[in-house]
């Protein structure tokens, strides 16, 4: 093999994952936004909230979107390293792992803080809306599942 044809084979490899994992990474952040969209749908219109739990609710939501904004921003950056580090590695290298992991303490992050304002949503519901509230959480994380 050429040395020029393995540096188009290593570079078009180094390509792929880059892509593959910024593509995982946005399907992963953008997931719970779906979902959220559904929670969000059935409190605000299906499960007639009083003017105090509406309140409560807009502080909780509030709170959340900016910290969901910065840990997106963080993903994105941690896409970038990755992304350097495959092209500057061209395999699965020790920039790359470390890369890797630091994209998934960014998600974990994500997903423990997106359960974190789900619980608190659903601590200002009254019972009833409450079990409503759950039967939509478990469809939206079992939807994939079918």
């Amino acid at each position: 093999m050429t040395p020029l044809r393995r540096v188009l084979i290593v570079g078009f490899i180094a390509f792929l994952a880059a892509v593959a994992g910024v593509f995982v990474g946005r399907m992963l952040v953008d997931a719970p936004r779906a979902n959220e969209t559904e929670l969000h749908a059935l409190l605000h219109r299906e499960a007639k909230l009083s003017a105090g739990q509406e309140k409560k609710l807009h502080l909780i939501e509030a709170r959340f979107a900016a910290r969901r904004e910065a840990l997106e921003l963080e993903m994105r950056a941690a896409n970038i390293r990755l992304a350097q580090a495959i092209e500057a590695e061209h395999g699965y290298g020790p920039r790359v792992t470390k890369a890797i992991d630091e994209t998934h303490e960014v998600m974990g992050e994500l997903q423990k803080e997106t359960l974190q304002h789900l619980f608190a949503m659903r601590g200002v519901l009254d019972p009833d809306q409450a079990a409503m509230f759950d039967k939509t959480v478990v469809k939206a994380l079992t939807a994939d599942a079918r």
